[in-house]
């Protein structure tokens, strides 16, 4: 089998995530919940794994990590908990519906208005669309670091300047550029970075999770149990605890753990260069092909690993079913839960079929994907 739908989840895993899943299931006990050996473990592995993410992710001592099920769970907290009611936000066409969603339910609950940057014919939007759109009422601004369709990235750097300069609160989706661009937070001016661990951090489903600037406020997702200050009617004060009700996921943490080591030892521009190696040649191979498109900025500086095409006027659908029935390679087709992307692209009705390649696959894996390609394309 070949695997090239690491956009939607990693499958191939560094050795040994899978093993520090198992360990933790037979070491950790539950966080916050008491001073015994396993309980200790659980807060340790914790820890360790907020200090490896501020480490790839350049957090300084003001801002903090809080973890949950997913970089949608992350983006819901962010969005729902940190923007004001009322207030005009300023998103983009490039959003996935973890962003989309959330801002929908406020304009119906909270009474907020959305304006949408728009994209050019490659995919990329631009700050001076943002100053454009900049009203008296703007209190956010709410971008992907990546598409998850053309794997282009976004000039976060640009967008926090315009963001700060205007007293904005920016709320960053890194679920695609996490292990795949470097993110320096600090110099995002980035208030909330969202971020999932099982796409190309590698780790196991069920983790994420969001960093903050420690004066940032957000209301709790979810309210419950933190292990401390049970008597108050509310969530602690204090992040990340305020954010981090009920049982963590210790034992995908774990996991999650292990392969931030491995990216901050293998080193992530190492890993980057591996990636975007095999992307190039994927390319090179399937632009010399008639009858395919491909999307998106392809000669952009800093990218994923990421690369949708389509097959003449074939629904994307039928041309992923041939590759996973016909040459066992697995990819991913249809709207990709971006629809905004999809009606810029003008492939609302075909859809896409989406390559996303990980570190973990190899020159004839692309070799031999170019060569389906080229048969289907026939």
């Amino acid at each position: 089998m070949i695997y090239l739908d690491n956009s939607a989840t990693t499958m191939l895993k560094p050795v040994g995530v899978a093993e520090a899943v198992a360990n933790a299931i037979n070491e950790s006990g539950s966080y916050a919940r008491g001073a015994y050996t396993s309980a200790i473990w659980a807060g340790r592995t914790l820890h360790e794994a907020r200090k490896e993410i501020a480490k790839l992710f350049n957090l300084g001592d003001n801002q903090t990590v809080a973890f949950c099920a997913n970089a949608t769970t992350a983006l819901n907290t962010a969005i729902l908990g940190a923007i004001e009611p009322g207030s005009h936000v300023i998103t983009s066409v490039l959003e996935h519906n973890a962003v989309l969603r959330p801002l929908y339910r406020m304009q119906q609950t909270a009474g907020i208005s959305i304006d949408f940057l728009p994209a050019d014919d490659i995919g990329n939007i631009h700050v001076e669309d943002a100053k454009r759109l900049l009203r008296r009422d703007t209190k956010a601004l709410v971008l992907t670091h990546a598409s998850n369709v053309t794997g282009n990235s976004v000039d976060i750097a640009a967008f926090g300047k315009f963001a700060k300069k205007n007293e904005l609160l920016f709320i960053v989706d890194a679920a695609q550029s996490a292990g795949s661009i470097p993110i320096d937070f600090n110099n995002m001016n980035a208030d909330i970075l969202c971020f999932t661990g099982h796409k190309y951090l590698m780790g196991p489903q069920g983790t994420g999770g969001l960093c903050m600037k420690k004066s940032t406020r957000i209301d709790p997702l979810i309210y419950g149990g933190t292990g401390i200050d049970s008597f108050s009617h509310d969530q602690p004060i204090n992040y990340p605890d305020r954010l981090e009700a009920g049982t963590q996921n210790i034992h995908s943490i774990a996991g999650l753990l292990f392969a931030l080591k491995f990216i901050n030892e293998t080193g992530l521009e190492n890993i980057i260069a591996r990636k975007m190696a095999l992307f190039t040649q994927l390319y090179m191979g399937l632009q010399t092909i008639d009858n395919i498109t491909i999307y998106g900025d392809i000669y952009q500086k800093e990218r994923t690993s990421t690369l949708s095409i389509n097959v003449g006027d074939m629904d994307s659908s039928t041309v992923s079913d041939i590759l996973s029935t016909e040459y066992d390679i697995c990819t991913r087709s249809g709207a990709h839960c971006a629809p905004k992307m999809h009606e810029a692209l003008g492939t609302e009705k075909q859809g896409a079929v989406r390559l996303s390649i990980s570190y973990f696959n190899t020159e004839r894996n692309i070799e031999e994907t170019i060569n389906a390609l080229s048969a289907i394309a026939f």
